[in-house]
């Protein structure tokens, strides 16, 4: 599978930092408007692995059963034009080299395939090879393949770009099932109200359950909404990346660089658990310190924030058991909603001090919390406040204050279930015209 008309010249793939770079910066910006599945791959093997300049590039998926790959997109000798595949291999897991990593999810490079009594030779017999998996939930999903026909033409700075290719696309394919999910749902629920309906036209419940109904139609902005955080994410990438075409020394560009990388692996990671909090899946706590936190997310979304925030984080602040990725979200969404209750500007304040609450200290907090050590998190703004009638209702889901389609109404509603879970709890105070202030109490570890 390997385009033999350069193979002559030196190894052609080594495009050097500056077109690695801007073929990343490019692929983070453009993987958003990716609508499914085939342009997805198409797009990494000609836009991505195409522009990194490899020789070839062949993009195998797996089956549903996870037994066997199917060469999907290609980039090469495979691809003679557009978007064809010249006889598409289907590979057992377990068989050769790309089935083997499919098997052990363990990307490899090959430097002797004439060494390699494992090699399945394709369109044209290759001397050296790469392959690194498509991993998602733990399940491997595809393989991304390169060939050359020299003898040990890959390195680890090959394998390192790959493997960064093959996260953000791997974090895309999530998304992308997401919405077939939530789309699959939402229509089953809504053909199950449609027949409820007709069956209970005349009961009082009708109404009930049409409420229901439109309630569900949310779910298609959740999945917008999920989108949205990641391309923020993708953004603090992009913003790094040309940050490095900046750098004054080596010293500065590989920090940007390393930032970039690390954005990648939270923006994947982001995506699998903003997945499991959805699915109601077990929480991760880990000992955090939330002033560490605070200051790198006001850090990393300082274009999302207010301009004037102010902070008064006491020094030695209690470290919390939490799930840092949810309570960074948690976080963020009561960041962007100050924001969004400021649109001529304002100040965002955000507190955090160590407390101990007692049974008779608050009777309205002893409800929802029971008495102990606690980091108190407030995060206030100088907005127009919480209408008082609202304030028994922002906690629900899909409730929201904002015009249409400028929320989902899940926000809060999140915030609240991940407070729950982690022991803890938030308080919402009115203060019209006042601002909004919201309290979160996290336990102590």
């Amino acid at each position: 599978m390997n385009n033999f008309e350069s193979a002559q010249n030196p190894p052609a793939h080594k495009g050097g930092d500056v077109l690695t770079l801007k073929t990343l910066n490019t692929f983070a910006v453009d993987v958003i408007t990716l609508p499914d599945e085939d342009e997805l791959f198409w797009y990494v093997a000609q836009n991505v692995v195409g522009r990194l300049q490899f020789l070839d590039c062949v993009i195998y998926k797996a089956d549903e059963a996870g037994t066997e790959l199917i060469q999907v997109a290609a980039l090469g000798a495979k691809n003679p034009h557009d978007r064809e595949i010249l006889n598409p291999l289907k590979i057992p897991f377990g068989q050769g080299i790309t089935g083997g990593v499919a098997q052990s999810k363990t990307a490899v490079i090959i430097d002797d395939l004439l060494k390699d009594q494992t090699y399945i030779a394709d369109s044209e017999p290759a001397r050296s090879e790469i392959c690194v998996p498509l991993v998602s939930h733990g399940r491997v999903v595809g393989v991304i393949d390169s060939e050359h026909p020299e003898i040990g033409a890959f390195d680890a700075a090959d394998l390192e770009v790959l493997t960064t290719v093959a996260a953000m696309t791997s974090a895309k394919l999530e998304l992308l099932a997401e919405v077939d999910r939530s789309h699959s749902q939402y229509l089953a629920l809504k053909e199950s109200h449609r027949q409820l309906s007709e069956e209970i036209q005349n009961r009082t419940a009708l109404e009930a359950e049409l409420f229901n109904v439109r309630k569900m139609e949310a779910v298609g902005q959740l999945t917008g909404g999920f989108a949205h955080d990641f391309n923020n994410l993708l953004t603090v990438i992009s913003g790094n990346l040309e940050f490095v075409g900046l750098a004054e020394n080596e010293a500065q560009r590989q920090e940007y660089l390393d930032e970039a990388r690390t954005a990648a692996g939270r923006a994947a990671k982001l995506i699998q658990d903003l997945l499991a909090f959805s699915q109601r899946m077990h929480l991760r706590p880990v000992r955090t310190n939330l002033n560490t936190m605070i200051t790198t997310i006001c850090a990393q979304n300082r274009q999302r924030l207010p301009g004037d925030i102010q902070m008064d984080l006491v020094e030695d602040i209690l470290p919390v058991q939490v799930d840092p990725t949810a309570a960074e979200i948690a976080l963020v969404n009561l960041m962007i909603n100050a924001r969004d209750a400021m649109p001529h500007g304002g100040t965002l304040y955000i507190k955090a001090e160590n407390i101990q609450h007692g049974v008779a200290d608050n009777e309205s907090l002893s409800k929802n919390i029971v008495p102990g050590s606690y980091v108190k998190l407030t995060v206030s703004d100088e907005g127009e406040g919480i209408p008082p009638e609202a304030l028994d209702q922002i906690f629900d889901p899909f409730f929201t204050t904002k015009p249409v389609g400028a929320g989902t109404g899940l926000g809060l509603s999140m915030v609240l279930g991940f407070m729950q879970q982690s022991g803890g709890a938030v308080i919402a105070k009115p203060e019209v015209s006042q601002g909004a202030t919201l309290e979160l109490y996290f336990p102590t570890s």
